[in-house]
């Protein structure tokens, strides 16, 4: 991939003004992703539409054709034809140049074990948010019956001399890659595979979707037991993506904190049915519509509130970043526990500089304690608003941080300087088309 212009790597933005007006959500990026690695398992055609023009698209595209796939983007359009009729292994230095900018390349095992019966895992990149190990991949592997060799100089190679076989999997932890990784090194393995503990969000249950498509025999129990019978052979898939709830959420959240009126379309309710309630809790308003959810801020004062992330279909950590801002602009204490990463708070410090009062503790404030409770880890924060922002030079430090930076940058008085928003473009699509769409005063 290209490196990014630094000149082009600063947005210059003037705030104090309501955004307002329409912008468009399509595909989720934590789905997405996902599902084209699925159509490696498969030696045909495989179709996904309502494709988001994301950075992680291009670089798992870009993946993909290093191991001799062929890949056609439509970014207009939004579709991705992947033709996997044809799989080769990819060189080393180049899978290692790629890697840095995604933790996809893990998943790509299961389904090169099949197709090529080795795979090579560089050293994983994303973002800093915490530790996000992949002991939990690689033990699932081994399970299945995957040689793993740890000392290999330049990251990991997989193989299995005697193919994959299903095996009972239990996580100790919700994990979504652990989840996904499981879905799809099992779907083609001899016999039944048993996880419990799964992740159920609804960018895995899309995933499952897609692979039923494929001819995979998958089944989900309440209590969090994926089922998996493996199959001979799968096919490939025409399939439409689930929209970007996490997206939605930040444009509502940008509503809210800048007093704007946002209408987003392809914004869909019963995914976030959790963050509506909290968005209505603190004061925001919101019309749900057939083809879209309108997200406003009524006037008069906004609440405070207590918000404990969790897995799915707790309050969704990725989530409470760019809400965090808003709560900043609430009259009262604010408190947010952190239960899903470790280190996410990070990025209150740029937002302190700007004028917030946020304190962050160690210490579980939530109903239950969690399993960072006695680590040493600032993992809650109280807000105490409102606060006036003030324009600041800021450095982004990752994806769903940036963002929420910007949204501060955009609800403070005078100009930022918001440094290394290319980052942003990893999970959201045309953001500096968006703003200007609304009325935001960007350069």
């Amino acid at each position: 991939m290209a490196t990014v212009d630094p000149q082009n790597d600063v947005l210059h933005v003037v705030g104090g003004k309501p955004l307002g007006g329409s912008i468009h959500v399509r595909g989720a990026k934590n789905f997405v992703s996902k599902a084209m690695v699925a159509a490696l398992l498969a030696p045909g055609v495989s179709v996904l539409k309502n494709v988001p023009e994301i950075r992680d698209v291009q670089v798992v595209s870009d993946l993909l054709r290093l191991h001799g796939v062929k890949v056609n983007v439509q970014p207009k359009e939004g579709v991705v034809t992947i033709d996997a009729s044809t799989v080769e292994l990819a060189d080393v230095a180049d899978v290692d140049t790629l890697s840095g900018s995604s933790r996809i390349p893990i998943l790509f095992s299961g389904p090169l074990l099949y197709r090529m019966g080795e795979a090579f895992i560089p050293a994983l990149g994303g973002c800093r948010i915490g530790s996000r190990p992949i002991d939990f991949h690689l033990d699932t592997l081994r399970k299945l019956g995957a040689k793993v060799d740890k000392e290999h100089e330049a990251g990991i190679h997989i193989t299995a001399p005697n193919g994959l076989h299903g095996a009972k999997i239990h996580l100790p932890y919700p994990s979504v890659g652990a989840t996904e990784q499981t879905l799809l090194a099992a779907v083609l393995a001899e016999g039944k595979t048993e996880l419990s503990g799964a992740a159920t969000e609804p960018e895995i249950m899309d995933l499952v979707a897609v692979l039923q498509k494929m001819g995979a025999q998958i089944s989900v129990d309440v209590d969090r037991t994926i089922r998996i019978e493996g199959v001979k052979k799968l096919k490939g898939y025409t399939h439409t993506a689930l929209p970007d709830r996490i997206e939605a959420a930040s444009w509502a959240s940008a509503a809210l904190a800048t007093h704007g009126d946002i209408y987003v379309e392809g914004a869909q309710q019963p995914d976030m049915m959790t963050f509506l309630n909290v968005f209505r809790k603190i004061g925001g308003e919101f019309d749900i519509r057939d083809e879209g959810i309108r997200f406003w801020h009524p006037g008069g004062d906004l609440h405070p509130v207590a918000i404990e992330t969790d897995v799915h279909p707790g309050f969704m950590t990725d989530w409470q970043q760019p809400l965090v801002v808003a709560l900043t602009q609430a009259k009262g204490l604010s408190i947010v526990h952190e239960t899903v990463y470790e280190n996410r708070f990070g990025f209150t410090r740029p937002l302190v500089q700007m004028g917030a009062t946020i304190q962050l503790y160690r210490e579980c404030l939530g109903s239950l304690p969690c399993r960072f409770q006695q680590r040493n880890f600032e993992h809650s924060a109280v807000i105490f608003g409102p606060t006036p922002l003030q324009g600041q030079i800021i450095d982004v430090p990752d994806l769903r941080g940036g963002f929420s930076h910007l949204i501060a940058a955009l609800t403070a008085t005078g100009p930022s300087e918001v440094r290394g928003i290319s980052l942003i473009d990893r999970g959201y699509e045309d953001f500096r088309e968006k703003l200007v769409a609304l009325g935001a005063n960007i350069d």
